[in-house]
């Protein structure tokens, strides 16, 4: 028996695919004028997209190409099919990466053979629509509109003077700030926004919620977890109506006062308006507690 299981053993070492760490990396660089307003959109799989704003009216781009070779020869001949786009339409700047194919056998047993990641620098007032599937975006601080899409990593914003859309089906997400409307979601991770004023709409299915609001809602906010904490921060003297509810926790306040219209202090359920109410701030959670305080506390 011991034998027998020694050439299983063996037998499964010989399908298995080769070591994936010979790796050769290049990259491809390129600049375009433009004016501030414009969009720099990107589309890559299973690469990282990063952005930097600076002053100036240049976007400048890098291209980091990392293919799974053993060899140069080889590199050449995976790239020489490799679809990478770096133009410019109008005032907008496109950046794509696509491999041909839907997989395939390779040294590594990974497919596809080469990955794209973008290291860009835009103006201060610029758009931003990022997608990949498979790495994280970054993006600094920015004066425009920014929507994010990823499906297998993480989203990483500083403070956004425009609105907001990020999207992760396995990673957290963070936002630094936002003065127009935010909508997160996020089927496997956290949630962290800070500064924001406008109306937010954050989801996730896996994580916890951090929320802090500069005064209170500008205008109805919703909140929901599946199996985490609902943290939010709100000024003082914030208005708004609190709408909060827990299948799986307390909900709890810290010096705000609550006109209680149903549940109550500590309980599964917290309803009414705080300071004479107005925009509705929706906070449910199937699997945490609920906390709402005023800046300053803890």
């Amino acid at each position: 028996m011991k034998s027998s299981s020694l050439f299983l053993a063996a037998g499964l070492l010989a399908v298995l695919p080769l070591s994936t760490s010979a790796k050769i990396t290049r990259n491809v660089e390129k600049a375009f004028a433009v004016q501030p307003g414009g969009t720099f959109r990107a589309e890559t799989s299973g690469g990282d997209i990063t952005v930097h704003s600076a002053p100036g009216d240049q976007v400048r781009i890098v291209a980091r190409q990392t293919i799974r070779a053993k060899t140069e020869a080889e590199a050449d001949e995976i790239l020489a099919k490799l679809e990478l786009t770096l133009e410019q339409q109008g005032n907008d700047v496109v950046a794509k990466a696509k491999y041909p194919g839907r997989g395939g056998f390779t040294f590594s047993g990974i497919w596809p053979p080469v990955s794209v990641s973008f290291e860009v620098t835009v103006p201060e007032q610029f758009h931003l629509d990022l997608r990949t599937s498979g790495g994280d975006i970054v993006a600094g601080n920015l004066q425009g509109k920014v929507a994010a899409h990823t499906s297998g990593g993480d989203v990483t914003l500083g403070r956004i003077d425009g609105e907001v859309q990020a999207h992760t089906s396995g990673g957290d997400i963070e936002v630094g700030g936002a003065t127009g409307a935010v909508k997160l979601h996020t089927s496997g991770g956290d949630i962290e926004i800070g500064a924001v004023a406008a109306t937010v709409d954050a989801s996730t299915s896996g994580g916890d919620i951090q929320a802090r609001f500069e005064g209170g809602p500008g205008a109805d906010c919703s909140f929901r977890t599946s199996g985490g904490d609902v943290d939010v921060e709100v000024g003082a003297a914030a208005a708004f109506r609190l709408d909060a509810s827990t299948s799986g926790g307390d909900v709890k306040t810290r010096n705000l006062t609550v006109a209680v219209e149903s549940g109550g202090y500590g309980k599964s359920k917290l309803v009414g308006a705080v300071n004479g109410g107005g925009p509705v701030l929706k906070l449910r959670t199937s699997g945490g507690d609920i906390g709402v305080r005023a800046a300053g506390s803890r």
